[in-house]
């Protein structure tokens, strides 16, 4: 059972959903999700902000929620401010470039929605271009077609904690 207070955050960003079919999906959905995030986010309202915000950006692009929070784990175990040596930026690890090919250079990658919507939107891309490949669209992702230690990770992490 839950304690009060994790009921009454539970119950606010239940409310303020908008990507789930019902508030009983919402509530399963993101009870279950939160225990697993735990290992990640230790800030339970932070953590249940970020699930609402993951499952509505990979819905907007028709992507499985449960996928993008293994991408996130394995790019940055969700570091709003991770920065790669290669210069990727935020929970999706972006790269810049981006900003100059479907969005605006005054774009804050930092900004999780903001980096949400990229990382994601990107993704769908590239599972388009790889045909449903699941493995070849995150070879593209993370920039290494060819090479598949990075989506057996991915796949991995999808499979061990999220899906």
């Amino acid at each position: 059972p839950l304690e009060e207070e994790q009921r009454q955050r539970l119950k606010t960003i239940i409310a303020q959903s908008d990507s789930f079919q019902d508030k009983y999906e919402a509530q399963v959905w993101l009870v279950q999700k939160n225990n697993v995030l735990k290992q990640f986010v230790s800030d339970p309202d932070k953590r249940l902000k970020l699930l609402k915000e993951i499952h509505r950006a990979a819905t907007r692009v028709g992507l499985p929620p449960e996928f993008v929070l293994a991408v996130i784990e394995v790019e940055s175990h969700f570091d709003q401010f991770a920065l790669s040596p290669s210069g990727a930026i935020g929970m999706m690890q972006i790269m810049p470039f981006w900003k100059y090919e479907i969005g605006s250079e005054k774009d804050n990658l930092i900004d999780i929605k903001t980096n949400l919507k990229y990382g994601c939107t990107i993704l769908k891309h590239y599972l388009e271009v790889a045909d449903g490949d699941w493995k070849e669209a995150l070879a593209r992702y993370n920039g290494s077609l060819g090479k598949y230690k990075y989506p057996r990770k991915v796949l991995l992490a999808w499979e061990k904690h999220w899906r």
